[in-house]
């Protein structure tokens, strides 16, 4: 009879720990599924109260996740150190607490407003996952009750299946919420395709509008003196616009920098023709250059890194104060040709040195925001994918200046 008796409990077990994995895929919601752990698992043991425990991310203390029998409102909230109390003991020894009465067991911590005075014999196990502690399992009796070593083991079994569970349970929800922030981040890179191919192409109307005007006034007597260069520099603006949405248009399609060279070219020609091309726009500053008297040929793609400067001349345009200098330098520092653009103006602050470079932010002045927040972070990838680098460092006149590096040619 006893053996007929272990054999029928054997099958209950084993029909119970079935019923649990099932649950696992079954189960609409994680609470959902703890909840119904907790209950059958009370049930299966004979108990009054079970208890799960989740370790934090960092592996130092354990959150209460689902309860049976005692205050449910405290799931989230009551939280142990590893080591502290029965519960924390386990976790931190990895192995089995069985008491008969915590009223008598100087390790019990009691939790002020979620443990019950009236509960005795407690049985704790660890959840163990790859050599790491992922929970811990409680079970607690009204009366005392001294555990016998089936109901520890199996205890152990449905701890070690529930770890498993909940190791698959973190993974699905740290995927999910990976895709969704893939997701947002998909749908913010169409939007700002969308928007700025958009206004780029009304610009690009708007010139060849303009320079068949200009091509129109260049042939009559009365047109302005030197209608013939305002033509020639607006085909180049248009020339450039073009690139840019074809360059905006090739990103989209992943190969935006897979195809920039790297050549040598003179770094001092590209910033002299780079300031002259944005001569009018810098034109309330008084421009200082530092010239080096020995060859500066960069390894680079020469339009490329000419985009990279105007976008830093254009930025000097924007935030400069009014009147102020902007100093512009060119020299060899071991095995780079270093670019440096600075101003008058106080800079940027040290604590936003790297911030900058960051998608969508923007510098901020006197409390206001200019500009689209990707031009700096563009060109910190523009500059990697050449070889090279831009970062900020002081200008030695309590400001700061930006410096852009190519390897020496």
């Amino acid at each position: 009879m006893t053996e007929l008796h272990e054999a029928g409990d054997t099958l209950r077990e084993l029909g119970f720990l079935h019923e649990i994995a099932q649950l696992a895929t079954l189960a609409r919601d994680w609470d959902e599924l703890m909840r119904t752990i907790v209950e059958r698992t009370t049930a299966a043991m004979g108990v009054e109260v079970c208890s799960f425990y989740l370790t934090e991310r960092e592996g130092t203390r354990l959150t209460l996740a689902a309860t049976n029998g005692l205050d449910r409102a405290q799931v989230g909230k009551v939280s142990l150190a590893f080591g502290e109390g029965i519960t924390g003991s386990v976790a931190a020894g990895r192995t089995p607490i069985a008491v008969d009465d915590v009223t008598r067991d100087d390790r019990f911590s009691w939790v002020r407003g979620f443990d019950n005075e009236a509960l005795a014999g407690m049985l704790s196990v660890p959840l163990v996952w790859h050599d790491a502690v992922v929970g811990v399992l409680n079970v607690q009796t009204r009366d005392a009750r001294r555990f016998r070593a089936d109901e520890i083991a199996f205890l152990q079994t449905i701890a070690a299946l529930l770890a498993g569970i909940v190791e698959k349970g973190r993974l699905t929800a740290e995927v999910e919420a990976r895709l969704v922030q893939l997701t947002a981040l998909d749908a913010a890179r169409a939007e700002l395709l969308s928007v700025v191919t958009h206004e780029l192409r009304t610009p690009l109307s708007v010139i060849r509008v303009y320079v068949d005007l200009l091509a129109e006034a260049a042939t009559e007597p009365t047109s302005e003196p030197g209608a013939g260069d305002w033509r020639a520099a607006a085909n180049d603006q248009l020339l450039r616009l073009d690139r840019l949405v074809d360059s905006i248009l090739a990103s989209a399609r992943g190969e935006g920098l897979t195809g920039l060279s790297r050549e040598p070219f003179d770094a001092v020609k590209a910033v002299e023709e780079t300031v002259e091309t944005l001569r009018l726009l810098l034109r309330p500053h008084p421009i200082r250059w530092e010239r080096p008297e020995s060859p500066t040929i960069a390894l680079g793609d020469d339009a490329r890194f000419r985009q990279v400067l105007e976008q830093l001349l254009e930025n000097e345009s924007k935030y400069a104060p009014t009147e102020d200098g902007v100093s512009i330098g060119v020299w060899r520092v071991g095995d780079e040709i270093q670019v440096y653009v600075t101003d008058d103006g106080p800079g940027i602050p040290i604590a936003e040195w790297e911030s900058v470079f960051e998608p969508f932010v923007r510098i901020e002045d006197r409390g206001h925001s200019r500009g689209s927040g990707i031009g700096l972070f563009a060109s910190r990838r523009l500059m990697s994918a050449m070889g090279g680098r831009i970062f900020i460092e002081p200008n030695g006149y309590a400001s700061s200046r930006f410096v852009v590096a190519l390897p020496a040619g």
